[in-house]
Order: structure tokens, then C-alpha cells, then sequence
């Protein structure tokens, strides 16, 4: 594919990185709040905690996972990178589906312990468990996104074999 005129790939490229600061963000706040969901004392902080935390999955977290991948795609395919020429790319598009999928695995989790919630039913240290799930799996989400960044930025060396045959053929063609 003919690589995008440079206004395009800037414009992809900003798209892309506030997405995924967007997604990095909104994750940070779901942590915020499920730290906060499970170490108040306050029944009615805990209780608007849950429910937040299952608008700001579906309002937030969830539209931008996908705008992350979806943008990705996108520009990778009219950049020098491309989609399946360096291993750092495939990681990240690994990292990022990935990512997204166990998101909406997660989001099950979360809506059971808002309705719970909304329904006053976290007296007494009931589903303490789910709590500390959420706490840890955001902390991960963090952690997953920030190793995406961090390939990003650093580009590990490593062309694919499918890379090096387009490099091949490029230079044959000069």
C-alpha cells in the first residue's frame, strides 16, 4: 500500500495516540474508583464507586479500546511500519485486541457488582472478592497499555519474514 501523504499520517497518528491516552486514562479512573469501592467505609461512596465504574467501562473505557485498535490499524497500514512488518507492530496489535477482548469479558464482572451495588447489597463484606478483582485487572489494564506505549516508543529491533521480503522486493524494484 502507497504510504499516506504526510497531513493524513499525522492526523491518524494524533487520532491514535489520544486514543490510546484516552483508554490509558479512563482506565486509571476505573482504578480510582475501584480502590475506592473497596477501601471506604462509607456504604453510599462504595455504592456510587460501582456504578460509576460501569458507566465510565461503557461510556469510556470500552469506545476508546476500540478506537485505539481501529486507529492503529489504520495507520499502520498507510505508514513505513505496517501492519505485519516489524514484530513490535504485531505485538502491539496482539497486546491491544487482547486487551480489548478481556475488557469485555471484564465488563460482566463489573455491571454484576454495579447492579449489587445499586441493589445495597455490599453489606457485610459481600463479594469482597469481585472487589479486589477489579482492583488488580485495572492495575493490569494499566500496566498492558503502558507496555504498548512503551513499544511505541522504543521499536524493538525485529522485521517479520513477511518484512524482509517487502524489503527485498522495494529494493528490487529501484
Amino acid at each position: 500500500m502507497k504510504p499516506f501523504p504526510p497531513a493524513v499520517r499525522k492526523s491518524l497518528l494524533t487520532a491514535h495516540v489520544t486514543f490510546s491516552l484516552g483508554w490509558l486514562g479512563a482506565i486509571a479512573a476505573f482504578l480510582a474508583l475501584a480502590v475506592t469501592g473497596l477501601s471506604t467505609a462509607e456504604r453510599e461512596t462504595a455504592r456510587a464507586a460501582y456504578v460509576a465504574m460501569n458507566v465510565v467501562g461503557w461510556a469510556a473505557i470500552v469506545p476508546l479500546g476500540a478506537a485505539t485498535l481501529v486507529s492503529g490499524v489504520v495507520q499502520s497500514l498507510g505508514t513505513v511500519w505496517g501492519l505485519f512488518r516489524h514484530y513490535w507492530v504485531i505485538a502491539k496489535l496482539l497486546i491491544t485486541v487482547l486487551a480489548l477482548v478481556l475488557l469485555l469479558v471484564h465488563m460482566q464482572p463489573v455491571g454484576h457488582l454495579a447492579d449489587a451495588a445499586a441493589r445495597a447489597a455490599l453489606e457485610g463484606g459481600e463479594l469482597q472478592g469481585l472487589r479486589f478483582q477489579l482492583v488488580a485487572d485495572a492495575g493490569a489494564a494499566i500496566v498492558v497499555l503502558l507496555t504498548a506505549a512503551g513499544l511505541s516508543v522504543f521499536k524493538p529491533r525485529g522485521i517479520t519474514r513477511y518484512g524482509l521480503r517487502r524489503r527485498r522486493a522495494e529494493h528490487a524494484s529501484l
